[in-house]
């Protein structure tokens, strides 16, 4: 049975509207307008690094506020899919059904409870430590926020065009102060000074395997810390607490599988982007890492590097466990507990 792809691509974009109307304006506001800028430029069609009619973005953003005055009240509509009928969160059968048209479909809980929905194009899928890893390239629904990557039920979903998007405002920022330092390094590395356009494709091959990389440390910290985490970051009601834990949990994903698998490659371009996204509440409970001199990554601080990830996946493992050894006892205590740490981390640095 075919599938009726116009349909279902206004049901996930409406969903997704719904969702941007209930959620968007809890970003600090220098954030939501850069989001908006470029969302704007994804739903126009209108390439990176083009040139965008200020007024137009305005008139174009009233628009889309007003649209959301009438739908943040509104349930999300159920999603038809060859014949049938589906919750707009149940993405594993969905993804069963769309599978044969070349199509992946995203739905999940993000940050601080807001869903997020996408709808994309299949490039390839590929099979790797027990994970399904589907990598999208043309994007036919999506919501504010472009998420690069994402695990869920033991499917990576990564988005080629979402992660261009993120690559191309790193270099953008960068190239308006060309400070010195790791995103300098990645970006010479891929050649961009000479040919930018080029030089993003290379990264975005290169981060995408990156992405993947993260979301199987993901797996592998989920395999360690079962479903108690998930259901402990859900149950947050404040967002330092959650802030804290996930930064927690992205520092074990990154010392069980990213960092060593990137250092066992030899990819110093990858490592010197990673290190140049190493920052909030991440670096700032892991000093020891954060002191490393990656200008010599790759030329005799390699070794350094290792021990100090070594380390690192024991330490973050325990303050882990130790977290779901708490909440299992006392959930409130918990979150107050990760609300005083998460303004003063030092009780748990590495």
């Amino acid at each position: 049975m075919s599938i009726d792809l116009a349909k279902l691509v206004a049901i996930v974009q409406r969903n997704c509207a719904i969702a941007d109307a209930r959620h968007a304006r809890e970003m600090s506001l220098c954030t939501y307008l850069l989001e908006m800028r470029e969302f704007y430029r994804w739903e126009q069609g209108i390439p990176l690094g083009e040139t965008l009619a200020r007024g137009d973005v305005g008139a174009w953003l009233t628009e889309r506020e007003a649209l959301w005055e009438t739908l943040a009240e509104d349930r999300f509509d159920p999603l038809p899919v060859v014949g049938e009928e589906f919750d707009p969160f149940a993405s594993v059968a969905i993804n069963q059904r769309l599978a044969p048209h070349g199509l992946v479909y995203g739905a999940g809980i993000g940050r601080f409870g807001k869903p997020h929905f996408f709808l994309g194009q299949l490039a390839y899928r590929e099979e790797t430590d027990g994970l399904t890893v589907l990598v999208c390239e043309r994007e036919y629904a999506r919501d504010l926020t472009a998420i690069p990557a994402a695990l869920q039920n033991g499917v990576v979903i990564v988005r080629r065009a979402a992660l261009r998007q993120w690559l191309w405002e790193k270099a953008e920022g960068w190239g308006m102060k060309q400070t010195p330092g790791s995103l300098a390094r990645a970006l010479a590395a891929h050649g961009y000074a000479a040919d930018p356009r080029a030089a993003l494709e290379r990264m975005t091959d290169a981060e995408t395997a990156s992405l993947i990389l993260h979301e199987r440390g993901e797996h592998a910290a989920s395999g360690l810390l079962g479903p108690d985490w998930e259901t402990m970051l859900a149950g947050f009601e404040k967002r330092r607490p959650e802030i804290l834990a996930r930064a927690v949990r992205d520092n074990l994903a990154d010392c069980l599988v990213t960092l060593p698998t990137l250092i066992e490659r030899a990819a110093w371009p990858q490592l010197h982007f990673w290190f140049a996204n190493f920052d909030g509440m991440r670096k700032e409970m892991f000093p020891a890492l954060a002191a490393v001199d990656f200008a010599k990554v790759g030329a005799g601080e390699t070794a350094v590097l290792e021990e100090i990830v070594q380390r690192g996946a024991e330490h973050w493992h325990t303050v882990a466990s130790d977290f779901l050894g708490r909440y299992r006892t006392d959930a409130v205590d918990t979150e107050i507990v990760l609300e005083k740490l998460s303004h003063d981390p030092s009780g748990i640095q590495r």
